[in-house]
């Protein structure tokens, strides 16, 4: 059974605290919450376990995330000299953008598709980071990857995505996963 790892991370700091978005590494992971369908859990990586969250991500036959090439594997670049983008994965986003020529948020897919949305959004996970609140971020940041699980496992079998455009139209993207 091939082992896909669904995948997301949250930080520490935002980007205007580390000098703009050029300097995502600097941001440091707070939380990191990887699925696994090998496993059929849910593993809460902090900060002290990221090496072993690289690791996992290392073993994946595929990981799968939105975003996550270009945000949250440039965060775990901060922590190791291996090239994270080499590792087997799918970023719905990357893909999505390059059907529709534009982007579009992991909520908007999912409340338009599932019928279901997000339970928070990252700046309150960096105040709650400011405040300690690590529980609360685990929550959201599982939450998120049980999201990001439920849309890919939702197109792979569908062929499509569903999402609302800004005039408030429903429409549908074709996905090929």
């Amino acid at each position: 059974m091939k082992n896909i790892v669904y995948f997301d991370l949250e930080t520490q700091k935002s980007a205007d605290e580390v000098g703009g978005w050029d300097k995502i590494r600097d941001m440091r992971m707070s939380i990191g919450v990887t699925y696994s369908t090998g496993r059929g859990d849910y593993r809460i990586y902090g900060e002290p376990d990221v090496d072993e969250l690289i690791r996992e991500l290392q073993r994946a036959d595929l990981v799968v995330g939105y975003n996550h090439i270009r945000f949250d594997y440039e965060v775990l670049h901060g922590y190791t000299v291996l090239d994270l983008t080499q590792v087997p994965s799918l970023d719905m986003l990357v893909e999505l953008q390059k059907t529709l020529q534009h982007r579009l948020s992991l909520d908007a897919i999912a409340q338009a598709t599932l019928g279901v949305e997000k339970t928070s959004e990252g700046l309150q996970a960096l105040k709650w980071f400011k405040e300690g609140k690590l529980m609360e971020i685990a929550e959201y940041c599982c939450f998120d990857v049980k999201i990001t699980r439920l849309v890919h496992e939702y197109g792979a079998a569908h062929r499509q995505l569903h999402y609302v455009n800004r005039f408030g139209k429903a429409l549908s993207v074709p996905v090929a996963w």
